[in-house]
């Protein structure tokens, strides 16, 4: 896969996945860290472009380290950032997220929207647990199964696509197991998807493949037309869930 291309189509749309920041908020305000009094340490994992980062450097009493694999990304977060007036919250950090260099145990926060699924969401919650501080919260989004029972092509799909897709029962199981203790979870609504993501991403699809006459860029265009109209289609089946949830003491394990 080209990367570079990727890259090039995802760099000038404000969200690289499913999201809003109605529900950033609500995500936050299940975190009960709003009105700390302490500056918090925050790391935002997978952080695209920066959507969700903006909203907690401006809505955390904190210093965010934004994370990604892709300086690209992280340049368009920085230039709104500056934009802003919370570049002076914001520390910008090109690396993998399955190999961070924080310390453990150093972390109040952390963030992963749309993110988790690069790692698997089992490895990914339980390998980030250990930068979290004694009671530290995680909040991740996480594409979730919504109904019992799913059409053949689409359960077939997703089950090719990302094993781990699951009832977000089966969610909170795996983040119980992990050590830690949920503190809320809710899907995010079809404008998540449709307005906030999708067609912005529909919209960039003419200049893309002016930009980029290749086979190879037409084919990434067709694979995303195709999760467009599964999804539009079958919506009602999955959806992304979110996830917020605490470092359990160890006697209440």
């Amino acid at each position: 896969m080209d990367y570079d291309l990727l890259i090039d189509l995802y760099k000038g749309t404000t969200r690289q996945g499913p999201g809003g920041q109605p529900q950033t908020m609500q995500a936050l305000q299940l975190t009960d860290l709003l009105n700390s009094l302490h500056p918090l340490k925050v790391a935002d994992i997978g952080c695209g472009t920066g959507a969700s980062t903006l909203v907690l450097a401006a809505q955390l009493n904190a210093s965010i380290v934004a994370v990604d694999l892709f300086q690209n990304f992280l340049d368009v977060l920085e230039q709104d950032a500056q934009r802003l007036g919370l570049s002076g919250k914001i520390q910008i950090l090109a690396e993998s997220m399955d190999a961070l260099s924080f310390e453990a145990a150093s972390l109040d926060l952390i963030w992963a929207e749309g993110a988790i699924y690069n790692m698997g969401f089992e490895k990914g919650v339980t390998y980030l647990k250990q930068f979290l501080k004694p009671k530290g919260v995680l909040a991740v989004s996480e594409i979730t199964w919504l109904t019992k029972k799913r059409p053949y092509d689409l359960e077939a799909h997703w089950n090719a696509e990302y094993p781990e897709i699951a009832m977000a029962s089966e969610k909170i199981n795996v983040l119980e197991e992990a050590g830690y203790l949920l503190k809320g979870y809710f899907p995010l609504p079809e404008a998540c998807w449709i307005e906030n993501y999708y067609t912005p991403l529909e919209q960039a699809f003419q200049d893309f493949l002016k930009r980029h006459d290749t086979q190879e860029a037409r084919d990434i265009v067709d694979d995303e037309r195709a999760e467009i109209a599964l999804y539009k289609k079958h919506h009602a089946h999955y959806s992304y869930g979110f996830y917020i949830a605490q470092v359990a003491n160890e006697s209440s394990l």
